[in-house]
């Protein structure tokens, strides 16, 4: 038989191999992609990354985004682009991380809306706990209550003996239906027992504005949208919505003193397409846990009202599933649909 082998003459081959050198070759076959994909994590990156935001340029998570690929460009000396994908409350974003391909140059910063939006929308194409892996998390923020400084209570308590005395008086403003601070301020209504009216707004200025003047009685804000305001006594505060205080405003106590078990944080971390191989997703974890320790990069984040949080894959995976099934409680309780 021209051109090639019998089969006879490869079966005589075969037998004068040793099994032992047999064995070796099969195992060598077997490893060889797992030496491709190290010596891939290894070169990783070896052309820009694209690292996809949700949400506007400008926004909260667009400016903790900038922080974080400014500092990967000049550690990995490749560019880390910021890619906004407007739409749906961040799931144009994620569902285009999740349809790019998985080799570690398309990444997701994911924001607390990736874990209410599992809820509020019925036909979603994408799972994020199933579809995005892990990288790490990046930072973790307080909301703060506030109300206007001629409100009548001044704490939690006189607050919520107001809005018991008064119900259903008392209108709260969230920067929308089904965003964070919405169902944060559910959460808040639902465990103090007290009935107020939702009022949502496009966005938080004109919300934090209307409460200043009078027009609403409670917003549910972040601390970078009304931390000046409040500091210049336009604004006063009632609670921060972490378990702890923030070092940023260490007066102003958390909600959970006066309401045990009460929290709401905003979460953002960096996620990748499933299939990214784990020695990229392993480099990339050691990076920005090392951005995350950097005193330059944790003073910046401190300005913004969050705090970093250098965790493992595993570790920003836990948050996931915990907190997608927190809040998907609260907006089920609550009836939320998204608008």
């Amino acid at each position: 038989m021209s051109g090639g082998l019998t089969r006879t003459a490869m079966g005589e081959m075969t037998m004068n191999v040793p099994r032992r050198r047999l064995l070796q070759l099969a195992g060598a076959a077997v490893a060889a992609p797992v030496f491709a994909r190290r010596a891939c994590a290894l070169d990783y990156p070896t052309r820009p990354v694209h690292l996809i935001v949700g949400f506007a340029a400008g926004s909260g998570l667009d400016i903790y985004a900038r922080i974080v690929a400014q500092w990967l460009s000049n550690h990995f000396g490749q560019s880390f682009i910021v890619d906004n994908r407007l739409g749906a409350g961040g799931n144009v974003a994620t569902e285009a991380a999740v349809n790019a391909p998985a080799d570690g140059y398309t990444l997701l910063m994911a924001s607390t809306a990736v874990f209410t939006n599992a809820t509020l929308y019925d036909n979603l194409g994408f799972n994020f706990i199933r579809d995005i892996a892990p990288v790490s998390s990046v930072t973790r923020g307080a909301f703060v209550l506030v109300i206007s400084p001629t409100f009548p209570a001044k704490t939690i308590p006189e607050f919520i003996a107001y809005a018991k005395a008064n119900p259903g008086k008392i209108s709260w403003g969230s920067a929308g239906t089904g965003t964070v601070t919405h169902v944060a301020g559910e959460l808040f209504r639902s465990m103090a027992g007290i009935e107020m009216v939702h009022v949502p707004y496009r966005g938080e200025p004109q919300a934090v504005s209307d409460v200043m003047a009078g027009q609403i009685q409670l917003n549910v804000s972040t601390l970078a949208g009304s931390g000046e305001l409040i500091k210049a006594g336009k604004l006063r505060a009632l609670g921060v919505t972490t378990p702890k205080r923030s070092d940023s405003f260490p007066d102003i106590p958390a909600v959970g003193e006066f309401l045990p078990g009460y929290e709401a944080s905003l979460w953002n971390g960096i996620g990748a397409p499933r299939a990214t191989p784990p020695e990229i997703i392993e480099t990339l974890s050691k990076a920005i846990n090392a951005c995350l320790t950097d005193p330059k990069v944790k003073a910046q984040f401190a300005q913004l009202g969050s705090v970093a949080t250098p965790s493992t894959p595993a570790e920003y995976g836990r948050v996931i599933v915990t907190e997608t099934e927190k809040w998907g409680k609260v907006i089920r309780a609550a009836g939320i649909k998204a608008q």
